[in-house]
C-alpha cells in the first residue's frame, strides 16, 4: 500500500518556475515507478511524465520535454518535479501516481495522491 501527497502548486507568471512534491509512505515506496499527470478543466488526464524505481530511468510527454525535470529521492520517500518556463497551457490539477508499470495511461497506476493545483497566467 502507497499513500501518496503532492504539494508545491500555486499560481505563477508565463515564464516562471514551479517545484511540485510528491510525498509517499510505505515501505516499498522504492519499487515503484512514480508518474506524475495532469488534467485541465474539461480535458482527459494527461501523462506529463514518469520516473522508474530500478534506475531512475524517465519518459517525458513531448509537451514539456525540456521545460521539466523529475528526480526521486527514494531514501526521503519523495519525487520532485521541476517545471520551469511554463506556459498557460500548463494549467492543470496536477497528480502524481505509482504503480509497477512503464506505461503512460492512468489506469495502470494503482496509486494517486489528491492532487495540486498549477495555474499560469499569461
Amino acid at each position: 500500500q502507497v499513500q501518496l501527497a503532492e504539494s508545491g502548486g500555486g499560481l505563477v507568471q508565463a515564464g516562471g518556475s514551479l517545484s511540485l512534491s510528491c510525498a509517499a509512505s510505505g515501505r516499498t515506496f522504492s519499487t515503484y515507478a512514480i508518474a506524475w499527470f495532469r488534467q485541465a478543466p474539461g480535458k482527459e488526464r494527461e501523462f506529463v511524465v514518469r520516473i522508474s524505481w530500478r534506475d531512475s530511468i524517465t519518459d517525458y510527454a513531448d509537451s514539456v520535454k525540456g521545460r521539466v525535470t523529475i528526480s526521486r529521492d527514494n531514501a526521503k520517500n519523495t519525487v520532485y518535479l521541476q517545471m520551469n518556463r511554463l506556459k498557460p497551457e500548463d494549467t492543470a490539477v496536477y497528480y502524481c501516481a505509482a504503480g509497477r508499470t512503464t506505461s503512460w495511461v492512468p489506469e495502470n497506476y494503482a496509486y494517486w495522491g489528491q492532487g495540486t493545483q498549477v495555474t499560469v497566467s499569461s
